[in-house]
């Protein structure tokens, strides 16, 4: 499927700061206020390492479970009130996982929470999909991407402090407060989507099944590409740490290159959404995935910190390279009909890649050596990169000019 660029009057991405942009931040930073204390707190309430680490896999089980769940809904209650249900449940649950009086409660409303999170993410680019002209679309979604990255630096961060101050279920009690305030956005400041977007009466319905048969090309190939960005994305969230204690760094430095690296993540979303914009999708997306992989592949060759530190900066410059591309391809190859239908079914895909990383990842660690697992891992990247260069068609065409423009009246 080809999105055509037509132009777009009268659009102002900045109509979306209140609605989308701002709530994005917050539910952003209180996502990953919880994150890391999520585990800890687990084995506060008596869990073992292995339960800590099960519950911490409920939340992505949980957002698994919600993509296709949250797509139908999307189409049949409109942007505005799955978003806004999507936040509010998150706050819900993290309230109710501050009170936990037990390890299976706790993993009972990880996996809630996660499901919230599925919720609010697949409704948020359903709505964009609709709303955004596609000449826009790189940059409104790279936008997103970018400040979901400013909430996962300063997310840590914050939920550490209020964590070492107060509890560790001080943590969840601010997300619900943050995530609350995200809620009061999105429901007072979201622009109205237009008649016939998802949730309208004028939207005709159409069946999962259905979209599945028609799109099932873009789901494999195109896919398969999305499954590669973001395991291997993943895999580099993984083997950083790793590498550097296998390496002898302490907690010290592998949080400063991990943190160097977010910085130059975090400053590309921008640029990334003009060049996806202006030239298209494959500009950005097989970049990113060359030069993840070539970090990964020179991973082996850090022995010290300021080798690890280039690698990581290397490693930061191409995730960011891929700032809100697997959204603005997913959104490119929506039906107009069936927008949340096929996003809940792209959201699932992408998910596969984030929850296999560890597995495959500490699976080539255990049967190679874990310099070979991260050669390998770069190896997916190149599989993936490959097959977005050869198989998968550019989804930004530009139409050709209507003529010359009648005077006014």
């Amino acid at each position: 499927m080809r999105v055509v660029s037509r132009g777009a009057p009268g659009f102002d991405l900045r109509s979306l700061i209140g609605g989308v942009y701002l709530p994005a931040l917050l539910f952003g930073i209180g996502q990953w206020m919880i994150i890391p204390a999520i585990p800890q707190f687990a084995e506060e309430l008596g869990a073992s390492v292995f339960l800590s680490g099960l519950i911490f896999a409920a939340r992505g089980a949980g957002s698994m479970i919600g993509d296709v769940p949250s797509g139908l809904l999307t189409s049949r209650l409109g942007g505005r009130l799955t978003m806004t249900s999507g936040v509010v449940l998150t706050a819900a649950t993290g309230v109710a996982m501050g009170l936990s009086a037990g390890p299976l409660v706790l993993a009972t409303l990880t996996l809630a929470n996660g499901v919230a999170f599925a919720l609010w993410h697949v409704s948020r680019l359903a709505y964009m999909t609709e709303t955004v002209p596609v000449e826009y679309r790189g940059r409104a979604l790279s936008l997103i991407g970018g400040v979901t990255r400013v909430g996962f630096f300063a997310g840590p961060i914050i939920g550490g402090a209020l964590g070492k101050a107060g509890g560790l279920e001080t943590v969840f009690f601010a997300q619900a407060i943050v995530v609350g305030a995200a809620a009061i956005l999105v429901a007072t400041r979201l622009p109205r989507a237009r008649a016939g977007d998802a949730g309208t009466p004028e939207r005709h319905r159409v069946s999962l099944r259905s979209v599945l048969m028609a799109e099932r090309r873009s789901l494999v190939v195109a896919g398969s590409v999305a499954i590669a960005l973001v395991l291997i994305r993943h895999g580099r969230q993984f083997l950083i740490p790793v590498w550097g204690t296998s390496i002898n760094l302490d907690p010290f430095q592998i949080g400063l290159i991990f943190g160097l690296a977010s910085a130059i993540d975090m400053v590309m979303f921008y640029p990334v959404g003009m060049v996806m914009d202006r030239w298209g999708r494959k500009w950005v997306i097989v970049p990113s995935l060359l030069v993840l992989s070539a970090s990964l592949a020179l991973m082996p060759l850090a022995g010290s910190f300021g080798t690890f530190l280039l690698v990581g900066l290397l490693s930061g410059f191409g995730n960011g390279l891929g700032s809100g591309a697997v959204m603005t391809l997913g959104a490119d190859l929506a039906p107009p009909d069936a927008a949340g239908e096929f996003l809940g079914l792209w959201r699932l895909v992408g998910d596969v890649g984030a929850v296999a990383a560890p597995a495959v990842v500490g699976g080539l660690a255990a049967v190679l050596t874990l310099g070979a697992a991260a050669a390998s891992t770069g190896g997916i990247g190149l599989l993936g990169g490959a097959v977005m260069f050869l198989l998968v068609r550019e989804t930004l065409t530009r139409a050709p000019p209507a003529g010359p423009r009648a005077s006014p009246g």
